[in-house]
């Protein structure tokens, strides 16, 4: 019989939300895949738990090349646990090769649901939560998170970000941006440690609030975009948000092109726009 892989949520900050079959596992696994083996021997005795089976890291940097090893063990019969740092393991974390690899060799895989910053960040947003979209980490480089943010410009779900505290100010302020000052959204910190907090507010406020800094592990949920029709446009400021982007170096075609994504419009009537300003 073969292994079985067994994918484990994890505290995302309160010890005391693990879920109870975690300690199990953790004493009863064979193999334990850790992001960070130094976290997991914390996390374990916190938990009171002494695991006795071997503790292998996994992380980014190594996933491809321990893939196959953890993979040949779940074939020879081993029960293999992989947690993160927090949260469910593949959610942005480590996790999904070895699942894929899993998969495609048939082998048994369960999970040990547990805490997920995104799904918590959401129920406090205060933001609709019937339809939502997870996008993860917005690109570094301004220019492809500038060109993400435009295509996210008319999703009509709520969505859900996480972003690093270096970048979270820029982060804002290009989704002020992309979506319209007056979108709303809400910057969650620290979900369930002591300094927890939840910021709502407009783009357009988060994005001062930030300058000053924020701390901690951070997951942004933004409103989608308005499904009513859309607002009236006057060509001429249509014209006038075109020039301003060209001005600022934005070849004309890429620039019609963000105003349309940014106000939820057709590109052809800010083409038309910017014809009709031309004409004398």
């Amino acid at each position: 019989m073969t292994g079985l892989l067994i994918l484990a949520g994890t505290p995302i900050g309160d010890v005391e939300d693990a879920p109870p079959r975690l300690a199990r596992e953790l004493a009863e696994a064979d193999v334990i895949a850790a992001e960070d083996t130094r976290r997991l021997r914390r996390l374990a005795q916190a938990l009171g738990v002494a695991p006795t089976g071997r503790v292998v890291s996994y992380f980014e940097g190594n996933e491809v090349g321990r893939t196959p090893e953890l993979v040949e063990a779940l074939r020879g019969g081993a029960r293999v646990l992989l947690v993160t740092d927090a949260g469910m393991p593949s959610v942005s974390d480590p996790g999904y090769r070895l699942v894929a690899a899993a998969v495609e060799e048939g082998l048994r895989i369960t999970a040990v649901p547990g805490p997920s910053a995104v799904l918590t960040a959401l129920a406090l947003s205060g933001l609709p939560v019937d339809r939502f979209c997870f996008e993860g980490f917005l690109p570094r480089k301004a220019g492809e998170r500038a060109s993400r943010l435009r295509e996210l410009a008319t999703e009509p779900r709520t969505m859900v970000f996480f972003e690093s505290p270096h970048r979270i100010d820029d982060s804002l302020a290009a989704m002020a941006e992309a979506f319209g000052p007056g979108r709303a959204g809400a910057v969650c910190r620290e979900l369930t440690k002591t300094y927890e907090e939840v910021k709502r507010g407009e783009l357009g406020e988060l994005a001062v609030w930030a300058k000053d800094g924020v701390r901690g592990e951070i997951t942004v949920v933004v409103a989608g975009a308005d499904p009513a029709e859309p607002e009236a446009h006057e060509p001429a400021d249509l014209a006038a948000l075109v020039a301003s982007r060209e001005a600022a170096g934005q070849p004309r075609k890429e620039a019609i092109a963000a105003v349309a994504a940014e106000l939820g419009i057709r590109k052809r009537d800010v083409f038309d726009a910017v014809v009709a300003a031309k004409r004398p």
